[in-house]
């Protein structure tokens, strides 16, 4: 499904319904790489929809599908880029600012969502071997493979609401 496509949240609340979810990953992402003064509207837009608009509709359409009674998480996958006071890369401003969005829209979810035992936090990865990491960083050989990190944010989806919440989280070996 198109998470950005105007109706996607109505569609997948639909597509749920009566379904008891334990927790929601936003993994979706858009890379944008290039000079700030060769950024187009358009491509901003798309941006920010898919990084920032697109998971705030979603969570919004899903809440009441989320167990009640039991604690939920939702865990937003963020950046280092958009980690405060980390490394910064030319080139990948608009990136980052989404992530960074995405962080903060995390912590005020949390704080939304705190009476009805709804736990939202942030994963602010470094570098781990996917496609677009490739596409940013060509030629750099990321020290965590794909696999690991979806193991590793499968545990947190499950586990992490116990110890954190409204939490911004560093996740990196390493940033190029």
């Amino acid at each position: 499904m198109d998470i950005t496509a105007e109706n996607a949240s109505e569609e997948l609340r639909a597509q749920l319904a009566g379904v008891a979810l334990n927790g929601i990953v936003h993994n979706a992402g858009t890379l944008l790489k290039r000079n700030t003064h060769e950024y187009r509207r358009n491509e901003l837009q798309q941006l920010f929809l898919t990084n920032v608009i697109a998971p705030l509709e979603l969570t919004s359409a899903l809440r009441t599908a989320l167990v009640k009674g039991k604690t939920s998480h939702v865990v937003h996958i963020g950046s280092m880029g958009g980690f405060q006071d980390s490394a910064k890369f030319p080139g990948l401003a608009a990136y980052s600012s989404s992530k960074a969005a995405m962080a903060c829209l995390s912590q005020c979810l949390a704080e939304e969502f705190k009476e009805e035992d709804i736990r939202c936090n942030c994963l602010a990865i470094g570098a781990v071997d996917t496609t677009m990491l490739r596409e940013a960083f060509p030629g750099y050989k990321a020290p965590v493979s794909a696999e690991a990190m979806g193991r590793y944010v499968a545990d947190f989806v499950l586990h992490g609401h116990y110890l954190y919440n409204a939490k911004v989280l560093p996740v990196a070996v390493s940033t190029p």
